[in-house]
Parts: C-alpha cells; sequence; structure tokens
C-alpha cells in the first residue's frame, strides 16, 4: 500500500502552534501547579518510606507527573525540535535556556522524591519490592535501591548538579566552540577553493576525490594542532571533576557510573568488549580489503571511513519512504502503520537547510508526546538506510507507549542502538536482494563499514577510555602526547597495518564527543550485535519477530540482561558476542569473493 508524502517538515501544532504560541503561558503554569501539588503534598512527609500502600499511592502520583508534565512539559520539547531546526536563532536559543532555567528549578525542588525512596532501610526493602500492588514498579524500585549506597545527601547531591555546568559542561562547550569557530580555506567537492568551517571540513576527509579529502585532513590537523594546549587542559578538568565524583560517591572503577546508570553488569560489558578485540583479526583484515579496492598498500589514516564504489541510483523521498515502508510490510505490518504514521502525520523533519542541526535522531520527550524524527535527506542510498535506522528508535518508542507506565517508559544506553540498527539491518538485506555485480559490492562494503566503525572501533575506544582514565589516576594529569600516544596504540590494534597511524592522527581523539560522556562507545557494540542475532533469528523463523516485539514493548520494566535472557539470549559470556561477530565475518568473506569475482582485487 503506498504512502503519498504530503509533508515533510515537522507539524509542532500538537504542542503549540508557533515560537509564540500564547498557550506557553498557560502551560507552564500548569506544569508549575502539578509538579509543586506533587512536591509540597510529599516533601514533609516520611510515610510513604515505611508503608508499601502510601509509597504506591506517592508513585502513582509521581508517574502521572511524569507522563504529563515533567519539568518543563511540551514547551520543553518544542523548543529542544525548533532550536534543531535552526540552530542559528538568537531567539528559539533564548527561550530554549529560559525553558531549562525553568525545569531545572523543578527538577531541583523534585528530586528529594527519589533520592528519599533509594534510602529505605535496607531491612524494609524486601517488603517492598514483594508487596503486590508494587508489582509494576518493582524493577524501578530495585534500580534505584542498588544505585543508593552511591548517592549524597540531598544537599550534597544539589552541590553535585549546580557544580556540573562550571566544572564539566563549561570545559566541554569551550572546546567544541573553539572546533565550531575554525574555519580554513579547503577544496570543495566540486574541487574549488572555499572558506569552510570544522565540520564541513571533518566531511570532506571522507570525500571520494583523494585530493578533496586530503586537502580537508591537512586542514583538520591543522585546526587540531592549533587547539591541542586546550583540549589537552579540558580533558585533564573532566576527568579530574569524574575522579572527584567517582570517590565521593565510592566507584570502585571510573565506568561503573555508566552501567549502572544503564542497568547492565560490568561484566557483560566487559565480555562484548574482550569478545571484540580477541576478534581485531577481522577488523583488520576488513582495511586490507578495503586497501586493496582502493589500490594502495596503505590507507591514510583519514581515508578508513571512504566509501568504496559508486551507487548510481538515487532516490526521491517519495521512493524511500515506499522501500522502507516495504520493507517493513514484510516484516511486521505494526512496524508498517507506525512508520506510516510518522509520514502522514508530519514527524519527520526530511530535507537540510541553512541553520538546521546536521545528520539524524529520533526524539521523544514525555511518552504523551509524539515521537519526532529528523534527517538531512539528500537521495543517497545511505539516507534510506538512516529513514531505516530513525524510524527504529521511534518503532521503539510507539511499542512501549502501549504497554508501559512512565516509569518504566525508556530505554538504557545498552539498549539504544538495538531497535533501530534491526530495522537498518532488515533495509539492508532487502537492499541486498535487488541488486548485483559493483552496485552490491558498493552496499557490501558499507555495511561493513558500520559493522567495523561500530563493533571493532568503539571496543578500541572504550579500551583506549579505561587506561586514559586509570593513567590520569595515576599519574595526575596527561600531556596532549600521552593521551594522542594512547589513542594511536588502540587505533592499530583494531585497524592493523593496513592504515597508517599517521602523523596528527594522535589529536583525532579531540572532536569526539562521546569520551566526554564517559564509556558511552560500547553500547554501539551491543547494538549491532544483538541486532544481527535477532534479524537472523526472524530470518530463519518468522514467529521470532513476535519475542523481538516483546522485547521492544518491554522498555525498562526490566534489566536489558533479564529482557534478553527471557527470550533465550545469555549475553553474560563472550559466546553470544562472538555469534554476532562470525556473521561480520561470514560478511567479509563473501565480499572478499565477490571482489575477486568482479576483478577489483
Amino acid at each position: 500500500m503506498p504512502i503519498k508524502v504530503k509533508q515533510t517538515t515537522w507539524n509542532l501544532k500538537p504542542l503549540f502552534k508557533s515560537d509564540n504560541d500564547p498557550a506557553m503561558a498557560r502551560e507552564r503554569k500548569i506544569v508549575e501547579r502539578e509538579s509543586y501539588k506533587f512536591i509540597n503534598k510529599w516533601k514533609d512527609r516520611a510515610d510513604y518510606l515505611e508503608n508499601p500502600s502510601v509509597l504506591k499511592e506517592a508513585l502513582d502520583e509521581y508517574e502521572v507527573w511524569l507522563r504529563n508534565y515533567g519539568t518543563d512539559g511540551k514547551e520543553g520539547n518544542y523548543f529542544h525540535l525548533r532550536t534543531a531546526q535552526d540552530q542559528n536563532s538568537p531567539k528559539l536559543k533564548a527561550k530554549f535556556n529560559q525553558v531549562q532555567e525553568f525545569g531545572n528549578k523543578i527538577l531541583n525542588d523534585i528530586q528529594f522524591f527519589l533520592l528519599r525512596v533509594a534510602r529505605i532501610d535496607p531491612e524494609l526493602q524486601k517488603k517492598f519490592l514483594d508487596f503486590p500492588d508494587l508489582k509494576t514498579y518493582k524493577h524501578f524500585l530495585e534500580k534505584i535501591f542498588s544505585e543508593s549506597k552511591y548517592l549524597l545527601s540531598e544537599p550534597e547531591e544539589k552541590i553535585m548538579n549546580l557544580k556540573s555546568a562550571p566544572a564539566y559542561i563549561n570545559w566541554v562547550n569551550m572546546t567544541e566552540g573553539f572546533l565550531a569557530k575554525e574555519e580554513r580555506e579547503v577544496l570543495s567537492g566540486d574541487g574549488k577553493k572555499a572558506k569552510k568551517n570544522f565540520s564541513e571540513i571533518l566531511s570532506l576527509t571522507s570525500d571520494k576525490k583523494r585530493r578533496v579529502r586530503d586537502a580537508a585532513a591537512a586542514a583538520v590537523n591543522d585546526i587540531f594542532w592549533k587547539n591541542a594546549d586546550v583540549a589537552e587542559a579540558e580533558m585533564n578538568s573532566v576527568m579530574a571533576d569524574k575522579k572527584i565524583n567517582d570517590e565521593l560517591r565510592g566507584f570502585p572503577r571510573p565506568d561503573l557510573a555508566r552501567h549502572l546508570g544503564d542497568d547492565i553488569d560490568s561484566s557483560v560489558v566487559d565480555a562484548l568488549v574482550e569478545a571484540a578485540a580477541q576478534r581485531f583479526d577481522v577488523s583488520q583484515r576488513y582495511y586490507r580489503l578495503k586497501s586493496k579496492l582502493f589500490g594502495v598498500k596503505k590507507l591514510k589514516y583519514h581515508e578508513r571511513n571512504v566509501e568504496y564504489g559508486r551507487i548510481d541510483k538515487k532516490y526521491s523521498y517519495q521512493e524511500a519512504v515506499e522501500f522502507v515502508f516495504d520493507v517493513f510490510e514484510k516484516t511486521d505490518k505494526e512496524f508498517a502503520d507506525i512508520f506510516k504514521g510518522f509520514v502522514l502525520n508530519g514527524q519527520i523533519d526530511v530535507f537540510p537547510r541553512k541553520g538546521k542541526s546536521g545528520g539524524g535522531f529520533c526524539s521523544q520527550y514525555l511518552m504523551t508526546q509524539p515521537t519526532y524524527i529528523l534527517m538531512n535527506f539528500t537521495g543517497r542510498t545511505r539516507d534510506v538506510f538512516t529513514i531505516a535506522h530513525e524510524s527504529g528508535h521511534g518503532i521503539n518508542n510507539e511499542l512501549m507507549k502501549k504497554k508501559q507506565n512512565a516509569l518504566n517508559f525508556g530505554i538504557t544506553l545498552f539498549t539504544a542502538e538495538m531497535s533501530s540498527k534491526l530495522m537498518e539491518s532488515f533495509a539492508f538485506e532487502e537492499m541486498l536482494r535487488e541488486t548485483s555485480g559493483e552496485t552490491r559490492l558498493a552496499i557490501m562494503m558499507m555495511i561493513l563499514d558500520d559493522d567495523i566503525g561500530h563493533i571493532f572501533s568503539s571496543a578500541a575506544r572504550n579500551i583506549f577510555e579505561r587506561e586514559m582514565h586509570e593513567e590520569f589516576r595515576r599519574k595526575g594529569y596527561l600531556s596532549k602526547e600521552e593521551i594522542g600516544g594512547l589513542f594511536k596504540k588502540h587505533g592499530q590494534r583494531y585497524m592493523g597495518g593496513a592504515v597508517e597511524q599517521s602523523l596528527g592522527a594522535e589529536n583525532w581523539w579531540m572532536h569526539i564527543t562521546h569520551l566526554r560522556a564517559f564509556f558511552y562507545n560500547y553500547q554501539y557494540a551491543a547494538g549491532i550485535l544483538v541486532a544481527k542475532f535477532f534479524a537472523k533469528s526472524a530470518r530463519e523463523n518468522p514467529e521470532f519477530i513476535v519475542k523481538i516485539k516483546e522485547f521492544l514493548f518491554a522498555g525498562i520494566f526490566d534489566s536489558p540482561q533479564n529482557l534478553l535472557k527471557n527470550m533465550g539470549i545469555d549475553i553474560a559470556g563472550k559466546e553470544f558476542w562472538n555469534k554476532g561477530i562470525n556473521e561480520v565475518e561470514d560478511l567479509l568473506d563473501e565480499t572478499e569473493k565477490l571482489a575477486k569475482k568482479l576483478g577489483k582485487i
């Protein structure tokens, strides 16, 4: 059933009619009223910390608040989306900042509730967890109780929130801001010289034209050298802030805060990273293949992500939507219906515009608000996969809304990429069925680019980040040369000898924002490897889709480990992760055979 595309920008009217909608002032008063109704009712009470029935009453009211209002209601979502549409508007930034200030005050005033729940007497905790009427909140409470030993007092937690800007956020924003302001005259894609900003130059380092990407890489290296001292000071400062936070909270290892927040055992992440690191021969072999296909002995560092081959087909947005809809419909009708709603209801902002945020994302604020997807569609094959990817996040959101309450609505970082990578896998499979020859080879290399970059690169970065924090805590300060040396060492481990670790490569850590989010990178490896298992299981047995949907419905009703265990999947050891890596290796085998058959190597 075809979908007729009519709207290609967001319909934000379910939130507000315009940037100056008078309803915003009324909405803010409602959010404030409902927030302080809860705060004033419970702030001076302690009975909910002793009586499970009273806690049920309090959690029910907290769930209604979180479902419908949160700290900034529809206004926070609206201006988050509008600033993504126009990043250069001072008026939008000012309004968004005002909304955030309003929300932060409510957040500080309401945080007492969960902090106190976390401190329920350990002897009473089992009584609360076993209380039948609290069953729907059981894992929510389990997670809070498990985090409780790392919490500080209420006044101290407020100080931690207040100091985050000068001790962390401002430092990170400083480096990002300095890099964003940098401009250089470089060769554009059309071969003419033009002044470009840092983001544009960085994208040109992967241009198909060698002269263009080499000139862009030289400019990037120059920008990094200029800002290396600033980045060194910034990284040491944020690592120092994290060390202080970890010591105050009693975290025994630098990445435990991340794993605790992601509701996953550190042993699972360790098994995942170790499994990938022990198979770096796969990624090294991939780069050897890529260097042969490019006709060079070694790829330059900045060439490792250059797309191979040509995919001549250009898609209109209408064609791309129809392709993705057909993929979803063959997989599951509910997936297709949800996607159709995104397209027809104006929930996708499609085309690039001046000032619009780059890349793509899927945004979900409160569960009572619509899902919105941003992309920058230019008709490339990769853009088709981006539609499938971001719609996968959106489908996950909509399925959770059908089964979960607001306290169980959400995804952990561990599960964040599973639904998106699954839908992307289905799209890849369909497109491969429709192609042959050199186009097929180019698409297979595109898939491998993503797999290698997200599985093995993520593992290498995780190991690099752990060693960097450990070295910092041992020495007290790391020079830019020491940070760069560690970065190159672990890059070399997964890339092997087919990629040059040339002069300047040691500074490319400077623009990786995930290093400032601390131990964030592993999620991509987890997402791809679980998605590969899901996709393979669905190919072999279409009824497995029912189990996949149960997982997507579940949200954070239980831990990722338990949800997957209920599907018969044990992620505690390396065996499971190796199954996914074997699939990557199988695709690499097939790609090498096709390249030989076509006379490319």
